[in-house]
């Protein structure tokens, strides 16, 4: 296993580098070495380590949700009102209604199996557009209008909403009822991951304030904190349950609101965390996909993106319906919010991993998605905002 460590870090890290070199994002190149190393070319990674890669990027997912949080402007954000909480629902809805729609028709597979799909392919991806957004914020552009803060915002949350509806659709394909109740669970498990992160983050505040300790330390604390708040709601069968992811990110806000200056450091402590998270995240789930299986979707499945895209941008046009912002704002913002990544590669091979006939689909749809929106859509962030943005 040390030595599929070695490889992931050492190979991830450089085609990552050279992705960078080639103005690409780093996770395409990442993606590209957990293919090659991966059972279905080279065959070199240790089986024991993708036994745990589930595990693995869900520890990463974490990290970068708390990374986001630790880092959200509360006040930029404040701005937005209406269109900064309608980004958090309104794009993914659509996204996933018209691959729920579109794909029995292009692959023959069933609605349920659709729209399990579409939670899995309508997330925005916080690996491109977090980083991004934080680098906008920093040089001021937008930032008066209020735009990075609120796509970071509208990113995270629509992660969160996303993954519980993917949760709730996983469920009903393994044999789960449909109830009223796991409908009413959304909404109510996003309102007590809130609740439960800010009393949290702010608990934290009080903590780090009365006792000193290294911020090396308080990431820990607050890691294993999450990674608590994960395996509750996993060990949890009650029919309404608490959003365990939406609680990490807003554990960084509640933070914030005691203690601000703390959470700044950390946040800087968080990204250099997400170096090492990032690479093991895409590396693995390189590893888990079947290359033949890639090619046979082929130009179809690359059309079921793109439909999915469009309708992703018109609900952010929708959300953004008597805003002050003006043409080129609206341009960037639409585009700013169609790379995919980070959820995709958490939760694309969960499905297959579980033996369901949809998962082969599932997983090579997801990375196909990772490889042609997450270049496309951090290339058109990075040659846009100075052109469509005011400092």
């Amino acid at each position: 296993m040390l030595l599929s460590i070695a490889l992931i870090l050492l190979c991830g890290s450089l085609l990552g580098t050279i992705s960078k070199k080639l103005r690409l994002p780093a996770l395409l190149g990442m993606l590209i070495t957990g293919i090659l190393l991966g059972p279905y070319v080279f065959n070199l990674l240790d089986e024991k380590i993708l036994l745990i890669s589930a595990d693995l990027r869900k520890i990463a997912l974490i990290i970068i949700l708390t990374r986001a949080g630790l880092g959200l402007d509360l006040n930029g954000l404040k701005k937005m009102g209406r269109p900064a909480f309608l980004m958090c629902f309104v794009p993914a809805t659509l996204e996933i209604i018209a691959v729920t729609i579109l794909a029995p028709l292009f692959f023959g597979i069933n609605y349920l199996e659709a729209a399990l799909l579409g939670s899995v392919l309508a997330a925005v991806s916080p690996a491109v557009v977090v980083p991004r957004m934080v680098k906008l914020t920093e040089e001021g552009y937008g930032t008066k209008q209020g735009i990075p803060q609120m796509i970071l915002a509208g990113a995270s949350v629509d992660d969160v909403y996303v993954i519980v509806l993917f949760t709730t659709f996983l469920s009903l394909l393994q044999g789960g009822e449909v109830s009223i109740l796991s409908f009413i669970n959304i909404p109510v498990s996003i309102i007590l991951g809130i609740l439960i992160g800010i009393l949290s983050g702010e608990a934290m505040g009080i903590l780090f304030k009365k006792y000193h300790l290294r911020d090396t330390a308080k990431v820990l604390f607050i890691l294993s904190y999450s990674f608590i708040l994960v395996s509750i709601e996993e060990m949890l069968a009650t029919p309404i349950n608490f959003s365990a992811l939406i609680a990490v990110m807003f554990i960084g806000v509640g933070l914030q609101m005691t203690r601000n200056i703390v959470a700044k450091r950390l946040s800087l402590k968080y990204g250099k965390l997400w170096v090492g998270a990032e690479v093991f995240l895409f590396v693995l789930v390189g590893a888990s996909v079947n290359i033949s299986y890639l090619k046979g979707l082929g130009l179809i499945a690359l059309v079921l993106i793109l439909l999915a895209l469009i309708f992703r941008m018109f609900g952010v046009s929708l959300c953004l319906l008597k805003t002050d912002l003006n043409k080129k704002e609206r341009l960037f913002t639409m585009m700013a919010y169609t790379p995919k990544a980070t959820v995709q590669a958490a939760i694309g091979g969960v499905p297959l991993a579980l033996g369901l006939n949809c998962g082969d689909i599932i997983l090579s749809i997801a990375v196909l998605a990772i490889v042609f929106s997450a270049p496309l859509g951090a290339f058109m962030i990075d040659s846009s905002y100075k052109k469509l943005l005011q400092k």
